[in-house]
């Protein structure tokens, strides 16, 4: 791959502050040198490495001064690409910031491709494709525990675990090796099954060991798609608002007010709900809400948590009842709302409804029982907290395929030991493990992966 010098506006588009122009490549000191002016007739090639430069930008093509900057200078290889960069701050207008990044292009530098910085990072070698991966999910973090579990695969702690198991196959696979190539005992052929069996025990723990942290990891990185169902007017739409802290969606006492989807995104106790409000599940003449009941019942199907919410000043109906029967065998809350009214509702069947179920009651018009329900939230998926500090979290689908792939390879391979399978037969499962797991780091991966992967990231990082 050519690398020539590119640039990108590396910040959010739209008004603030201030905005960053980022140039990475061997010519990045000499483009933004050709258009810096700086007082005393200072000069960026000549500026030490990881410094900041107050000056001008000139438009050469009218020798004008087009904008008031910082640059900061940081020369290869101690930089996130490993290439001479340069980071121009001006001012945060979108005019502004296009201006200087047309300055820059027109000086010889390329416009980067989404996720290009990132890319050049890895294929320098600073960074493996799993620590990659997790810089997108660093910026795309909802929480602070998914923060953290992004943070420490930044820092390869994820990394240094697959390096570990693949060490430990590459030196079975050369002691099998010499086993077979220098057999000079009688026992050689027990000693290599030994090997081999307490090897492929030990890596296959590892791998069960990473795959069980898999459902909380993927959760903490994409969001658990959450749908409030219930009868129309029994509080749906002010628990969402209740949730979001915001109101989002109109609460009126008029049934079938919501006649959409609504979704967003919560934090309850640092897990990342992707909240869905629905339109009250009934049988109804109107078409428009008729669509919008049609929609819930797709939503719901695709869930990974429900809160069922039931009225406590109503009885229940055999809408409530289906609804139940709808989301048998799910992860469901069930959530008894309107507890600041006269009771009508006869709780003994919702508990038997509920089964092992959890049962929240809340008063949202008074704001009672959000924090019992967000506590039943955290408890169900991660026994009330997550060790995000102490533990190596898998959260990428792409990992966690991998892992799924070598668990049933090693597997293949402790089988065939066991089985009295040839010593070369086994190898070949062994090493299929081990080029798994290199996957997972970049290590053993193809090229059109490696664009695919990238081309996802944000423009600019």
């Amino acid at each position: 791959m050519e690398f020539d010098t590119i640039a990108a506006i590396s910040t959010p588009p739209g008004e603030g502050a201030i905005a960053i122009v980022r140039l990475s490549g061997d010519a990045a000191i000499e483009i933004a040198d050709r258009v810096f002016r700086a007082p005393g007739e200072k000069t960026l090639s000549t500026a030490a490495s990881h410094t900041i430069h107050y000056g001008h930008l000139i438009d050469p093509s009218t020798n004008r001064v087009a904008e008031e900057v910082m640059a900061s200078v940081m020369k290869g290889p101690k930089t996130f690409t490993r290439e001479d960069v340069v980071e121009i701050n001006c001012h945060g207008g979108i005019t502004a910031v296009n201006r200087v990044l047309q300055i820059v292009l027109n000086e010889g530098a390329r416009l980067a491709e989404p996720g290009e910085f990132t890319k050049r990072a890895f294929l320098n070698g600073r960074i493996d494709l799993s620590q990659a991966e997790a810089v997108m999910d660093l910026i795309r973090a909802k929480t602070d525990k998914a923060m953290n579990v992004a943070l420490n695969q930044v820092e390869g702690r994820l990394s240094k675990l697959i390096r570990t198991l693949r060490q430990e196959i590459l030196e079975t696979l050369a002691q099998v090796e010499v086993n077979i190539d220098y057999p000079e005992y009688d026992d050689v052929e027990e000693m290599t099954h030994r090997v081999l069996l307490e090897k492929s025990q030990f890596v296959q723990s590892e791998i069960d060991r990473l795959l069980r942290t898999a459902e909380q990891g993927k959760i903490l990185r994409e969001g658990l798609s959450t749908v409030i169902v219930g009868r129309p007017n029994v509080g749906k739409s002010s628990l969402l608002n209740a949730l979001v802290q915001e109101n989002k969606a109109i609460v009126t006492d008029i049934p079938g007010t919501t006649r959409d989807v609504i979704e967003e995104y919560v934090n309850v106790r640092g897990v990342p709900l992707r909240l869905v409000d629905t339109a009250g599940i009934r049988e109804t003449e109107d078409i428009v809400e008729r669509i919008g009941v049609e929609r819930s019942r797709k939503v719901l199907k695709e869930a990974d948590l429900i809160l069922l919410v039931l009225n406590y000043s109503d009885e229940l109906t055999e809408e409530d009842e289906n609804l139940f029967k709808a989301v048998s065998g799910m992860d469901v809350i069930v959530i008894v709302n309107k507890t600041d009214l006269p009771p009508k509702i006869n709780m003994n069947r919702v508990r038997e409804l509920t089964k092992d179920g959890k049962l929240v009651t809340t008063s949202l018009l008074e704001e009672q029982g959000i924090d019992e329900l967000e506590e039943a939230v955290a408890s169900l998926f991660f026994s009330g907290a997550v060790g995000a500090q102490d533990m190596t979290y898998v959260s990428n689908s792409r990992h966690i395929a991998l892992l799924n792939q070598a668990n049933r390879s090693i597997t293949d391979a402790i089988n065939g030991v066991e089985a009295g399978v040839p010593i070369d037969i086994v190898q070949i499962d062994l090493t299929r493990t081990w080029e798994l797991l290199g996957e997972i780091i970049g290590e053993s991966v193809h090229e059109s992966l490696i664009d695919q992967l990238f081309s996802q990231f944000c423009l600019g990082k």
